[in-house]
């Protein structure tokens, strides 16, 4: 696999320049039934920037060991945290959506790279209003290749159908102060509580997803502080992104170093992740004499299953069997008026009119 564009190069603008703007996230089961999960995972896993092995091992892999057992594990975990109104993370993206479209001159849609509602659907959708450049928001503020590269693809591959759409494509808007301000502004009620320490956890990855990344293919964890040496690599690696986040989050939030941490949750199969992954963490954490932790989790702009069931429920089970005694996890962006005014910061110079 060739290395990844960092930023996407936006397609010349014309006098009939109609833009759109489309929101994308990861995507949800259309229901916590068994079958529907299955249907989520079984597309999910065979993304080959999830399960980034040849197609007839990666089919194996899933339809072998993970298809079989692995949906009746999720259902019951979807079923935990399903609302009246579906999924949590699309319903959260209809909501962002709705309160964008108002303050944009233009239409705006969703879609999830799996499952419903689906790009194409989307790209038709604005299609029929008459956009002729789609301006991509990924809702995935670090740059992976099983999130947002994943996702931009997928978007240009469907765009194969619509011709005379053009796509631009907002970069990765991990250290941008917009997004910074409305992780702080959604973190302060519960930070205004006193706490012992603060976790910085993230969505984890292979390791080897970030030497795939690495356009230099001699930076990214040859050293235990790659992630602090200037390099082009940077501007592709996962790892760095998340760092940079939390540590302007952290001095933001004026937290001092000694009282937050980062750790990587949602590991999958024997391969080596990032490190510390969250679970390990939350022990240590107990273990050194933490009693009150608050957890956020950055990687997600919407609250889902890695948040509300893995952290929310798994994750603070865990750290009160070891000896805490108090755990507070910080709400996603979701709905936050911080969070709006951000994305919306992030896609109007884009659909500004073109300069004549």
């Amino acid at each position: 696999m060739t290395a990844p564009t960092a930023t996407p190069t936006a397609a010349p603008r014309s006098g009939t320049d109609r833009p759109g703007v489309l929101l994308m996230n990861l995507g949800s089961p259309d229901s916590p039934s068994v079958p529907d999960v299955r249907r989520y995972l079984g597309e999910f896993l065979m993304d080959g920037r999830v399960i980034d092995a040849p197609w007839p091992i990666r089919y194996m892999i899933v339809h072998g060991f993970i298809l079989p057992f692995r949906p009746k594990r999720s259902a019951h975990a979807y079923a935990q945290i399903w609302q009246p109104e579906g999924s949590p993370l699309v319903m959260m993206g209809k909501r962002l959506r709705d309160l964008l479209a108002p303050q944009l001159p233009c239409p705006v849609e969703l879609c999830m790279r799996y499952q419903n509602p689906t790009a194409h659907h989307a790209l038709a959708a604005l299609q029929r209003q008459g956009v002729n450049r789609v301006v991509l928001l990924p809702l995935f503020p670090h740059y992976a290749m099983s999130s947002y590269e994943s996702a931009v693809e997928k978007v240009r591959d469907d765009l194969r159908a619509f011709p005379g759409m053009t796509l631009e494509v907002v970069p990765p808007y991990y250290q941008e102060p917009a997004y910074l301000d409305a992780l702080l502004q959604a973190a302060q009620p519960t930070l205004a509580a006193p706490f012992d320490h603060l976790l910085i956890s993230f969505h984890g990855l292979p390791e080897r997803h970030l030497r795939k990344s690495d356009p230099t293919k001699k930076h990214c964890l040859t050293c235990a502080d790659c992630c602090h040496q200037p390099s082009p690599a940077h501007a592709t690696c996962y790892r760095h992104q998340c760092y940079t986040t939390a540590e302007e989050f952290a001095r933001l939030a004026g937290i001092p170093g000694e009282r937050w941490s980062v750790a990587f949750q949602s590991r999958l199969g024997r391969d080596p992740w990032l490190k510390p992954d969250t679970e390990s963490e939350l022990v240590r954490l107990a273990n050194a004499g933490v009693k009150k932790l608050v957890v956020t989790c950055p990687a997600f702009v919407a609250d889902c299953l890695e948040t509300i069931e893995e952290i929310g429920l798994r994750a603070r089970e865990i750290f009160l069997e070891h000896g805490g005694t108090d755990f507070q996890l910080i709400p996603c962006l979701n709905d936050h008026p911080a969070w709006v005014q951000a994305a919306r910061g992030l896609v109007q110079d884009r659909i500004a009119p073109p300069t004549r």
